[in-house]
């Protein structure tokens, strides 16, 4: 019984923490959206603004179930790295939000978002020795966030 609420716990925990980043940084940034975003120069491939919403907590509750298998494997020096990776990660995908939208920062945004998808590379190879469910679960956030990277290049150029 005491197990199952430690698991329900930690599931629980493992799926709140990204999401939880995702909608700050989403809510502090939303008025952005509407205002100075919407009069930016975009290329043709930018998606809609109400796809983002969706892919985003589809991304963020992937992230949770990696983030929940990772804590449960055997601690370890390779699982401690994990983790480290897992939070550089969410901490630039955090900030990333701020520059480009709040603080219009478009060229420090596309460096920052660079540095993000190379964590999410090395987040990948390393849940990939600890357990491949985990790493398979984080491809489309890789996609997504090179899709992101390509578009933040595009928008930063343009304007």
């Amino acid at each position: 019984m005491i197990r199952g609420l430690k698991i329900g716990i930690t599931l629980l925990g493992s799926l709140l923490l990204p999401l939880a980043v995702g909608g700050i940084s989403g809510y502090a940034t939303a008025s952005s959206i509407h205002g100075w975003y919407e009069h930016l120069i975009k290329p043709s491939f930018n998606p809609p603004n109400y796809l983002f919403g969706p892919v985003w907590t589809l991304l963020y509750t992937l992230m949770g179930i990696s983030l929940f298998i990772i804590l449960n494997s055997p601690k370890g020096d390779t699982r401690t790295q994990a983790l480290k990776i897992f939070a550089l990660q969410l901490t630039l995908n955090f900030f990333w939000s701020f520059l480009f939208f709040k603080f219009n920062l478009l060229g420090l945004a596309f460096f920052e978002i660079i540095l993000m998808l190379g964590s999410i590379g090395a987040m990948i190879v390393y849940f990939s020795r600890i357990n491949k469910l985990a790493a398979y679960l984080q491809v489309p956030y890789l996609l997504w966030v090179s899709f992101a990277t390509t578009l933040n290049g595009a928008i930063w150029m343009l304007n």
